[in-house]
């Protein structure tokens, strides 16, 4: 996986109308241009898109395409020995929210520099004749924020 660093051991981390909240307080948040997407048979799809500044000055965007069940959660509280991770993506992402959990530090194995290999989602990892026709080339070896 690779997801943001959100939540360090003994903070509280909540969503509360897709705004995301650390100890108490909601992380400056301010719209940005629409993120615009093709897919291989030329349907467009526009994301709503924000550039998030956590309390330490790190900023990155983020996409918020719909209201989805993980917009509004409970107060996760971060244990000892383990960090809260969350994708860009917030309304279609696997992270600490839902599947991931909680992740402990000897998971981690790097930071993400390049965007290597993206898909439109419509080849399953077994399905490697199609591998190529779901790529999404634009994205090819971009570099990650």
């Amino acid at each position: 996986y690779i997801k943001r660093l959100i939540g360090m051991p003994g903070d509280k981390i909540q969503m509360i109308e897709g705004v995301l909240q650390i100890n108490g307080r909601a992380v400056r948040r301010e719209r940005v241009k629409n993120f615009t997407d093709i897919d291989k048979y030329g349907r467009i799809t526009v994301v709503p898109q924000y550039r998030e500044t956590l309390p330490n000055g790190v900023s990155f965007t983020t996409l918020d395409s719909r209201n989805s069940s993980v917009d509004n959660t409970t107060v996760f509280n971060v244990p000892q020995g383990h960090y809260f991770m969350m994708g860009d993506n917030r309304d279609n992402s696997s992270d600490s929210r839902l599947d991931v959990g909680y992740v402990p530090f000897e998971n981690f194995v790097g930071r993400a520099e390049v965007l290597f290999y993206s898909t439109d989602g419509s080849a399953k990892v077994w399905q490697f004749w199609k591998w190529f026709s779901a790529m999404r080339w634009p994205r090819f070896f971009t570099s990650v924020q």
